[in-house]
């Protein structure tokens, strides 16, 4: 032990040392902003809510403070298991071989927090956009389903590539490909090698660039390579590729410059889908959207549209009433009652068109297979097909930017929408960020004067058992314990718990447990920091020294001022869920947890489920 510390700290004095020199980057840098000082202490309180809100907003979740505190070293020391989960899932750096892993490993308050930080590797938390990248590289040599717009020939070799991409990541491609859209067929000059278009294509789809760029079996110089590969730097106007070339032999810094790469071509490829997919959506009447017409070879590449219509019934009618209104010109006999005015009809059902590109849609297995099929959306048409999508616009939006981009943005609004979306499309990743979301942002408490809860748990208990997701079964059980006094008379809660109860596949006996109810329980007791037996609840309960005044004699002065204590209580409005009055707030616990446990049992007992 004593030996692996002495290496970590010999192995962070020599990162320290190439971050001085500017040849690494500081993984870690300090940060003293009020924003990251308010992410800290929400990790210290375990504040998921907050701490979600502070990543979506920009926060650096691996910076440290004046005390070189990271994010993940103070949720593991504080023990907050939860929020530990999520900022690894976030992009909390825990490398094996890093420093800041070993620290928090070190100092996690429980095994459960520790078992977690060491199941992580580095290739989940390190680098978020790999997934991304490696479907940008396989798109080189991928064939199945056909993807590619453009063909660009060399002597001995084809390449089959996208202009959508190429557009994004080169200026040349962008202003070449704007000018002739119909290009389908280019033919590379003999003048360069094909090894030094390998090379450049390679960087361009984020693939690894090789150490060797010439064959044993070629018969073309290395330095006529390293000519090529200069020219096309110059010409196609990629400014870094060169830096690329020349780090290829320092797999430190060679990754380092691949992840500033995939970065940098990730902003690329946003600003491309922003400036194409977004800016050419239409929104059209539903009863109209069938049918637009959108041309092959348009000049934004696009291959293939998704519809998303508005939630509400579509009009059936072929041709429904104008949203405008008229002046009445009926002549009014006399005695004849005056003419009813014509009202407004309702607003059509809109639906929104986005024009796509299939090499980011087939990272969805429903659209890879879909396009891959002898389905009609796979066959040739005269124009480009268009494929509706059972969701909301917005949630397409989400959807589209995470196929494009890897980001995966969920407003609490959408959460719900996008999680079965996600699920229709197996799309898993983007599915766990909307329970994700769901479990953090909808986990904060009830604020004084809010009316409306932030989401509905009933639904997000729902969505939990059809898609099989435990994340979710936990956070609904945890939000009803947390508000269970707004929620045990309502019917339909009882019948969230009846429905539980009938889950289980072998018939039911007096002995079995519900599920949700035990969970409920369990978050119960931690609630009203019960959660171990023989704390003094049962003689607090039997002692009577919860009762109101008034109940089981008059009310005296007691010993040491105990009348002031009950009437400074009383002052104080610490009452319990039954209106009794009590001294302090463990007693006012210890009350509010018996009366939620009787109503739990009567309900069971009207149920008729015994558990």
């Amino acid at each position: 032990m004593v030996i692996r510390k002495f290496e970590l700290e010999a192995k962070l004095k020599d990162d320290n040392q190439l971050i001085r020199n500017g040849v690494l980057r500081n993984e870690h840098p300090l940060d003293l902003s009020p924003e990251f000082n308010d992410f800290l202490q929400a990790c210290r309180r375990g504040d998921l809510k907050r701490c979600q809100e502070c990543i979506s907003a920009g926060v650096n979740i691996n910076a440290k403070d004046q005390f070189d505190y990271t994010p993940l070293v103070v949720a593991s020391l504080c023990g907050h298991y939860e929020l530990v989960e999520l900022l690894l899932e976030s992009g909390a750096l825990a490398d094996p071989d890093s420093f800041e892993r070993e620290r928090a490993v070190y100092n996690a308050l429980n095994n459960k927090i520790r078992n977690l930080l060491l199941s992580y590797d580095y290739s989940k938390t390190a680098d978020l956009l790999q997934p991304w990248s490696s479907h940008i590289a396989s798109l080189l040599a991928r064939d199945t389903p056909a993807t590619s717009d453009i063909t660009l020939s060399a002597a001995a070799e084809d390449f089959r590539l996208h202009k959508f991409l190429l557009s994004a990541r080169s200026p040349y491609f962008m202003r070449k490909f704007a000018e002739a859209p119909e290009t389908v067929y280019w033919k590379l000059p003999h003048a360069i090698p094909v090894e030094a278009f390998r090379v450049v294509l390679r960087y361009l789809y984020l693939g690894d660039i090789p150490r060797e760029f010439v064959g044993p079996g070629s018969d073309v110089a290395e330095e006529d390579v390293f000519k090529g590969i200069d020219k096309l730097c110059k010409q196609l106007e990629l400014d870094k590729l060169w830096e690329a070339v020349m780090s290829v032999n320092d797999r430190r810094l060679a990754r380092q410059r691949q992840q500033d790469e995939v970065q940098r071509a990730q902003s690329q490829v946003e600003e491309s889908f922003a400036n194409t997919v977004l800016k050419h959506k239409i929104e059209v009447d539903t009863h109209k959207a069938a049918d637009v017409k959108w041309p092959h070879h348009n000049a934004i590449f696009a291959d293939v549209i998704l519809r998303a219509d508005e939630p509400g019934e579509e009009d059936s009618s072929p041709n429904p009433p104008s949203t405008t209104t008229t002046p009445s010109t009926i002549p009014i006999n006399p005695g004849s009652p005056p003419p009813v005015s014509p009202q407004p009809s309702p607003r059509p059902r809109r639906s929104v068109l986005f024009p796509v590109h299939k090499p980011f849609l087939i990272r969805s297995p429903y659209f890879s297979t879909m396009f891959s099929s002898s389905f009609l959306e796979a066959s040739p048409s005269p124009h480009l097909h268009i494929i509706k999508i059972d969701c909301p616009p917005p949630v397409l939006e989400l959807i589209l930017r995470f196929l494009y981009t890897e980001k995966s943005d969920c407003p609490l609004p959408h959460a719900l929408d996008l999680l079965y979306t996600a699920d229709m499309l197996l799309l898993d990743k983007l599915k766990t960020k909307a329970a994700v979301t769901i479990a953090t942002l909808a986990s904060g408490p009830i604020l004084p004067g809010e009316v409306e809860e932030p989401i509905n748990v009933y639904d997000v208990l729902r969505a939990a058992w059809d898609l099989g997701v435990q994340r979710l079964e936990e956070f609904a059980a945890r939000y009803l314990a947390g508000r269970l006094e707004a929620y045990i008379d309502e019917e339909e809660f009882a019948e969230m718990i009846k429905e539980s109860a009938g889950r289980l596949k072998a018939p039911r006996h007096e002995t079995d447990t519900i599920e949700l109810l035990d969970d409920i329980r369990y978050y119960l007791s931690e609630r009203f920091r019960l959660r171990f037996e023989g704390e003094g609840l049962e003689a607090l309960l039997d002692g009577g020294d919860v009762s109101a005044p008034g109940e089981g004699g008059e009310e005296t002065g007691g010993v040491d001022g105990e009348g002031d204590k009950k009437a400074a209580a009383v002052a104080g409005g610490l009452r319990t869920l039954n209106g009794d009055v009590v001294e302090d707030e463990f007693a006012s616990d210890a009350v509010n947890y018996q009366i939620l446990m009787d109503k739990i049992e009567r309900m069971l007992d009207r149920l008729e489920l015994g558990a």
